[in-house]
């Protein structure tokens, strides 16, 4: 995730929490074992990086998860909840029941990082820096969920509604939410979902930035350069499709992006290319501008094949063969809604400020496009790299974004003879 600061404009937009809310979490932060959590969180900043290390060294390259999720599942139950396993999918589920009449909560971290198998993913010290692949994203997010687990059980906090703590496989690159999808599939009633993604306390992603992916595969004849010469070219195809998509303007706002990320194709240069590929992201904050844009980018894909074929007028033609292996829903819920002002009423109670509120691509996009109260906060401490083999994490006041966790959840889920749901109980999805 990369976000902006909150404009001035933007923050004077923003209504006054809603009194309940602050009235709730005013009960809450002086409730004894709630009070005991806090103390707890405080004084575990060491042991939480640690564990945050371990996490990070146990490698989770995308669609190879598994390592990772047999070592998380097995601190999940550590940490208290013997009511925990992983899906089909290979999402870790743990469950913290309440009294069974309030709504569920769903607080998640991925697992995944976007580094392939064979990373050195080995932690390294330099100049109060940690550096290794994974570390912040989301290796931090996973280790913040551990540690206010373990200190809501320790409290002896009892919640109204559910807490269930996930994490998710196929968050990033080609995972295509796919844990997502299988734990929205499996769980018909979520009433509300918290995803913990990358580093940087006081941002709150309240809309889904929506992606559609594509593998397109050009095929021709082949043949020799000189001696087969006018035979039509996989890769002169493939460059008129890339020109023609590139010329194409998408709308500013809502911001809608696209680009041809991978190219490949041919066997040598003295031949007419038989094969040539290409891979297309399409980005839009809006799901119907995100379908209206990659219409007119299959339409050129077209019209470019239709060119070459037409350019030397042969029986051999170029076919293209196009094939979706991404599809992020866009969409966003408003900045007043309960799950977004209880967020932004947390960070004030610990001491922290509302920085921004964006768009990103996150586990959160299935459940805002499914209509399901859901945002994405980020870690506390400082991080830089993210994505990159010089990725860095920084444990300075790494316990903050535990606290924010912990009472937002509260809040949300409610506390029994304390205060009641902040979230809504919904009628179960069909």
């Amino acid at each position: 995730m990369v976000l902006a600061p909150l404009s001035a404009t933007a923050q004077q937009t923003l209504a006054p929490v809603a009194p309940e809310i602050e009235q709730a979490l005013g009960r809450i932060t002086k409730h004894a074992p709630v009070v005991k959590a806090m103390e707890g969180i405080k004084g575990s900043s060491v042991r939480m990086f640690e564990e945050q290390v371990r996490i990070s060294e146990v490698p989770a390259p995308p669609f190879k998860e598994q390592a990772r999720a047999a070592y998380y599942l097995s601190k999940v139950k550590e940490a208290g909840l013997t009511d925990a396993a992983i899906d089909t999918e290979g999402n870790v589920i743990g469950v913290r029941r309440g009294t069974g009449k309030g709504p569920k909560l769903v607080v998640a971290a991925h697992l995944d990082t976007v580094f392939p198998e064979g990373t050195d993913v080995k932690v390294r010290e330099k100049g109060g820096r940690y550096y290794g692949p994974g570390i912040g994203d989301d290796a931090a997010g996973l280790a913040t969920l551990l540690t206010a687990l373990e200190h809501l059980n320790k409290s002896g906090v009892r919640t109204i509604g559910d807490i269930v703590f996930v994490g998710t496989v196929g968050e990033e690159e080609l995972g295509d939410l796919r844990g997502m999808k299988a734990l929205f599939r499996d769980h018909k009633d979520i009433d509300g979902f918290i995803s913990l993604d990358g580093v940087g306390l006081g941002r709150i992603v309240n809309a889904a930035t929506g992606s559609h992916r594509f593998m397109v595969s050009f095929k021709g004849p082949g043949g020799h350069s000189f001696s087969a010469f006018g035979l039509p070219s996989a890769i002169h195809a493939m460059g008129r499709a890339v020109a023609k998509i590139g010329d194409l303007v998408p709308p500013s706002n809502p911001k809608t992006t696209f680009t041809v990320g991978t190219v490949r194709g041919g066997t040598s240069v003295n031949a007419i290319s038989g094969d040539a590929t290409i891979g297309i992201d399409v980005r839009s904050n809006s799901q119907e501008e995100l379908v209206k844009f990659v219409e007119k980018v299959m339409a050129a894909i077209h019209e470019a094949v239709a060119d070459e074929n037409n350019r030397w007028k042969t029986k051999a033609q170029i076919t293209v063969d196009i094939k979706q292996v991404g599809d992020r829903p866009a969409g966003s819920i408003s900045a007043d809604a309960k799950i977004v002002q209880a967020a932004r009423a947390t960070f004030t109670a610990i001491g922290a400020t509302t920085r921004s509120m964006e768009a990103s691509s996150t586990d959160s996009n299935l459940p805002i496009n499914l209509g399901v109260p859901a945002i994405t906060l980020s870690s506390s401490g400082q991080a830089g790299g993210s994505h990159s083999l010089g990725e860095w994490y920084a444990p300075v006041n790494n316990t903050l974004g535990v606290q924010n966790i912990l009472l937002l959840s509260l809040a949300l889920a409610g506390v029994e003879g304390v205060s009641e749901p902040v979230l809504e109980k919904r009628t179960p999805r069909q």
